[in-house]
């Protein structure tokens, strides 16, 4: 049961809530910068530099599933899609 009254380890957690959160926030903007970069070069028609991109997307959204700040699901999600896009660009 939780700490209702907020004693030393309702405090404690909150702390441990607030880095968390501050740590998910920022895997999250990373990850969203390297799906924008990848998407970009992608419909600019640069293969190699999207093929580059979609490397370090894939290898931050394994590292993000590895510390747990999105689910695997969602990810494979993600990846499924950028995939896509490149397959589509190859055409």
């Amino acid at each position: 049961m939780a700490n209702i009254k907020g004693g030393r380890a309702a405090r404690k957690r909150d702390r441990q809530n607030e880095k968390a959160r501050v740590r998910n926030a920022a895997v999250k903007g990373h990850l969203h910068e390297d799906h924008k970069k990848l998407f970009k070069a992608a419909d600019a028609g640069q293969k190699e530099e999207a093929e580059k991109k979609f490397k370090a997307f894939v290898s931050g959204l394994d590292k993000a599933v590895k510390k747990g700040v999105i689910t695997k699901n969602n990810a494979d999600r993600r990846k499924s899609r950028a995939q896509l896009k490149l397959n589509k660009m190859a055409k």
